[in-house]
């Protein structure tokens, strides 16, 4: 299901957008913006979970964040290509229908391969998205205000903007724990899948270092930080973070 949204979240596997920008959809949603998340793919290349145990630990985790709404593309694991037009129409006709006025994604510098080809997917999306002359079978055209990049788990990065999301914390951590397939210590839901970088403990740790550095950066407990895809329009920024206020 694909509706109208705020802000658009967008994930090339199921637990990313936790990962990347957890604390701030709880954030936004709590606040009183309505947010949408789509993954790209369903995760079927992931060593532990199945497609059906991934999508219903999504479902899980967009409750504990507050989305409105979440869906999957079903691209294929391991072959998302931004230059492929049957992935670039699917984007834009999930950003047609559901007209956010913002759109978090993956950062162009993230060293997983689909990671990097979904930030670029993403971002040529939002531009043909606004054109009315390309795929008009899709809906009048869209293109977001605002376009954000969150970084991957195991990315350096230097943010030019961070959210404080020190009192959405937990449902971030609740989200990363709706995903015991990848996360979880000793998760025997495949009848004892071998354990993975993802399930070593300190895989979540560092992501949880991570967000405590970015907000160490402003003076807060927990931080996430983003990075512009375009220049960055401080009015929208001030409409994104003021809900609520």
């Amino acid at each position: 299901m694909v509706d109208r949204c705020d802000v658009l979240a967008v994930g090339a596997h199921p637990d990313d957008v936790e990962l990347g920008c957890g604390g701030v959809l709880a954030r936004l949603a709590a606040t009183g913006r309505r947010v949408g998340i789509l993954d790209l793919s369903a995760g079927e290349m992931a060593s532990r979970g199945s497609v059906a145990q991934r999508r219903a630990e999504a479902a899980r985790a967009a409750r504990a964040l507050g989305a409105a709404w979440r869906t999957c593309l079903e691209l294929p694991d391991g072959d998302l290509a931004a230059h492929d037009p049957a992935q670039q129409a699917a984007v834009v006709a999930v950003l047609r229908r559901a007209a956010p006025r913002a759109v978090l994604a993956h950062h162009g510098d993230d060293g997983h391969p689909d990671h990097r080809q979904a930030a670029e997917l993403v971002r040529r999306a939002c531009f043909l998205a606004g054109v009315g002359r390309v795929l008009p079978e899709l809906g009048p055209p869209w293109r977001p205000a605002l376009v954000l990049a969150f970084p991957g788990p195991r990315q350096l990065f230097s943010p030019q903007l961070v959210v404080d999301v020190t009192a959405w914390y937990d449902a971030k951590r609740a989200a990363l724990a709706a995903h015991p397939s990848q996360f979880e210590v000793g998760w025997e839901g495949d009848g004892g899948a071998s354990p993975t970088h993802l399930s070593s403990g300190y895989f979540l740790a560092a992501v949880e270092g991570r967000d405590r550095a970015a907000g160490n950066l402003i003076g807060c407990q927990f931080g996430e930080g983003l990075v512009a895809e375009m220049a960055l329009n401080l009015d929208e920024i001030a409409w994104l973070l003021g809900a609520g206020r």
